[in-house]
């Protein structure tokens, strides 16, 4: 699939690291670093701007080293880039550690997976077919 984009940053566009990657890392594009305290919050520029097609989505994803390590993901994981949507790429990068963290310019801040999904047509009905599971959740399957 191609997709069409604006990069006003002086990084690599985000790219995919291996062959069987899911996921393209996105770098912060900033003029000076941010300092994230804990549990602050702040969304980070990207300078990259895409049009996606019509029935895809770019969902903006944690990047599993830094949360392990230092505590940082994104808020609102996954967060969505709509196929309409044609403002920059921002993440929301929120610190739950103890400790302050810093944002630098080029830091690979989170992960961006490009996704088709499907739009739903509701249909209103009296009752959902019976399954063994049933209304059974948050954690009713049991936890091994």
């Amino acid at each position: 699939m191609k997709v069409k984009i604006i990069s006003k940053s002086n990084h690599d566009l985000p790219h995919y690291e291996t062959l069987a990657s899911a996921g393209m890392d996105l770098r912060a594009n900033l003029d000076v670093p941010i300092m994230l305290k804990p549990l602050e919050r702040s969304i980070i520029p990207t300078g990259i701007f895409i049009e996606l097609p019509v029935g895809v989505e770019a969902q903006v994803r944690p990047r599993s080293g830094l949360a392990a390590k230092k505590g940082i993901t994104v808020l609102n994981a996954p967060g969505t880039v709509d196929a309409d949507y044609r403002g920059e790429v921002g993440v929301i990068l929120v610190n739950l550690s103890n400790e302050e963290f810093i944002v630098n310019d080029g830091e690979r801040i989170a992960q961006m997976v490009i996704a088709k999904h499907e739009r739903v047509e509701w249909e209103e009905v009296e009752q959902l077919t019976e399954t063994d599971r049933g209304s059974g959740g948050f954690g009713s399957t049991g936890t091994q």
